[in-house]
């Protein structure tokens, strides 16, 4: 019988190996960011324009924004989006 290697190993530990751990955890944040945006545009019912407008930034940087599958966004155009929807941006530095 052969031996398999990640049989009840951690996912983590096997994206860790393949080297690409980074990449998926900074994809699934920015899914997840996206995801809680559109949500909050739905909730205070605006339009991509509207929120355009309140961050003082273009359409196309709103929709790059809740693009979950592009994972440049900064820092600041994050706080602009935050705080046109009343909110602020919280960020934790956790134990690896």
């Amino acid at each position: 019988m052969s031996k398999n290697n990640h049989r009840g190993g951690d996912f983590r530990d096997f994206l860790k190996e393949e080297g690409i751990l980074g990449e998926v955890e900074a994809r699934a944040l920015k899914q997840a960011l996206s995801l809680q945006l559109d949500h909050l545009l739905k909730e205070k019912e605006l339009t991509k324009t509207q929120m355009a407008a309140r961050m003082k930034t273009s359409r196309a940087a709103v929709d790059r924004l809740l693009d979950a599958t592009n994972s440049s966004v900064t820092l600041n155009t994050l706080g602009k989006a935050a705080r046109a929807l009343g909110r602020k941006v919280k960020i934790e530095l956790v134990p690896a």
